[in-house]
């Protein structure tokens, strides 16, 4: 299987001479500030945020702030529920956040189908999507764009062909797995017939005989995705404005990689695995977190050099500027939990694979700029590898107030060498949060921040903003002190998360902004 990840480096990929380097970088870490927000979370009217005018507007408004960093959560296709850390493929980019005006503006599709396809997402909310509608309608919108480009003789373009070509190591089993997850009504792999589920080669070959239109048209979309993201990010190159991404440790059951792969993964024959992944109680949640992600099979992994590994790190590397590395202690050791278990609660500590993933990603990428996730349950020996790796950990404010005079969250104990947040996807947001406290908690932030209740979540981020920290960023909801209401996940939760969506009125509300900026130029960030 090493073989197949031995692909050209393309226009569309790029290589170790690419990429800025550590020392290069450390300008960027120093003393910047930038805000998270999810590209699906942008407002706008096709029914979730697109890579199109509203995204362009957003990094207009963070260069306006003089923010230098835009962080998002991962870029791929969400599996079921619209978790982007439960995707259908580690490498593909989400296709529900395709701009369909540039569709049209390319001749590939009608305005008509445009606006009919935006009357189906008007009939939801503004603040909140249905994952599984908006997914639908923009996969019908695609299909027709798909027609017209068909029609208009796409699929000759040099930058087409380059992509497909640079791509395929990932493309055609995502390709496949789509095509077949659609002919089989959205079930997940392990429902597929037993031929395909063996992936018998026979059956492979039929599938792929019988699917050409269908894998032709997946292959469009990642193109249209990576062409309008590329574009995007240039836009916000341009105004000074970086993206900082999101490489999930682990991937999910039903994905292109697990069907496709499974040999990197510790399934039983029949695909089914004995554990999966997740992290014990701790401040998240009091059961834990049963994730379900099977686990790495790392003694294979590395007779390959972690080839696998370093291949995803390039991929998204090709997407951002730099990566946040989510649940960075599963590198030294993970949560081991039986398949059968409800919850998180009984499990083991295994050790992972160290520091070998990253040196053979550097051997091959050069220094690739990273911030490790370092919340939870972390041990000498977990903080011992980020130092030796030169990372920079996460410092999130809301989780300082315990009555400790130096909690390590507390934004004057911030060592230069991180990344500080008032708050994270996984948390309330910090108005909701504040809210929550009891009168004795409230009394203390209140004491922290030197403020009363109203306007309390800006005292904090002066606070987050004043600190010495090399990078601090404020979820999107905080410059608005939004409530609950806004919250972008609750970990545990199945239903409801990650939908969450900004107004246009907030793109628009100019004295946030200046307010921002203004705090930026004080801190002298």
């Amino acid at each position: 299987m090493c073989a197949v990840w031995e692909v050209e480096v393309g226009p569309a990929v790029r290589g170790r001479d690419d990429f800025e380097t550590g020392s290069e970088m450390m300008g960027a870490w120093e003393r910047s500030s930038g805000v998270l927000l999810h590209p699906t979370s942008l407002p706008g009217p096709d029914g979730v945020g697109c890579l199109g005018r509203y995204a362009r507007r957003w990094i207009e408004r963070l260069a306006e702030g003089g923010q230098r960093w835009w962080q998002v959560l991962p870029l791929n296709p969400p599996g079921h529920g619209g978790s982007p850390y439960s995707a259908s493929s580690a490498f593909a980019g989400n296709p529900m956040v395709i701009d369909g005006e540039q569709l049209v503006e390319a001749g590939w599709l009608s305005g008509a189908d445009l606006n009919v396809y935006r009357r189906v997402c008007a009939a939801g909310s503004t603040d909140r999507f249905d994952v599984e509608v908006i997914r639908e309608a923009k996969r019908e919108l695609l299909v027709q764009a798909y027609e017209g480009w068909k029609e208009a003789g796409g699929g000759s373009e040099a930058s087409f062909q380059e992509f497909s070509m640079a791509s395929a190591g990932w493309l055609e089993d995502f390709a496949l797995y789509t095509a077949l997850k659609h002919r089989h009504e959205g079930r997940g792999w392990q429902q597929w017939p037993a031929p395909l589920v063996r992936r018998d080669p026979e059956a492979i070959a039929e599938a792929q005989r019988g699917l050409g239109k269908a894998l032709e048209q997946v292959r469009f979309e990642q193109w249209v995705f990576a062409e309008q993201w590329a574009k995007l990010k240039r836009y916000a190159a341009d105004r000074g404005v970086r993206v900082l991404g999101d490489v999930p440790i682990f991937v999910a059951m039903d994905s292109a990689e697990v069907w496709a792969q499974r040999d990197l993964f510790e399934l039983g024959a029949d695909g089914e695995p004995d554990a999966v992944a997740g992290v014990p109680p701790d401040y998240f949640s009091k059961t834990g977190q049963r994730w379900g992600n099977p686990l790495y099979a790392w003694d294979r992994l590395a007779d390959r050099d972690y080839d696998w590994w370093v291949w995803r790190v390039h991929q998204v590397m090709t997407m951002v500027d730099a990566v946040r590395v989510d649940h960075f202690r599963g590198f030294e050791s993970y949560w081991r939990i039986d398949a059968e278990a409800p919850t998180a609660v009984e499990g083991r500590w295994e050790k992972g694979p160290g520091r070998a993933v990253f040196e053979a990603i550097e051997a091959e990428l050069g220094e690739v700029p990273m911030v490790a996730e370092d919340l939870g349950i972390i041990t000498d020996k977990v903080r011992e590898l980020r130092d030796e790796l030169g990372l920079m950990g996460m410092r999130v404010m809301q989780f300082g107030f315990d009555g400790t005079e130096d909690h390590p969250f507390l934004p004057h104990t911030y060592p230069r060498h991180c990344a500080a947040y008032t708050g994270t996807h996984d948390n309330d947001t910090t108005q909701g949060w504040y809210e929550g406290l009891d009168e004795l908690g409230k009394h203390g932030v209140r004491t922290y921040v030197s403020h009363g209740d109203e306007g309390i979540v800006w005292a904090m981020i002066e606070r987050l903003w004043a600190s010495k920290a090399n990078l601090v960023v404020v979820p999107v909801q905080d410059l608005f002190e939004l409530g609950s209401e806004a919250r972008m996940n609750v970990p545990g939760r199945a239903e409801d998360n990650w939908n969450w969506r900004m107004s246009e009125a907030m793109l628009e509300d100019e004295t946030v902004y200046v307010r921002l900026g203004a705090l930026t130029r004080e801190s002298g960030r």
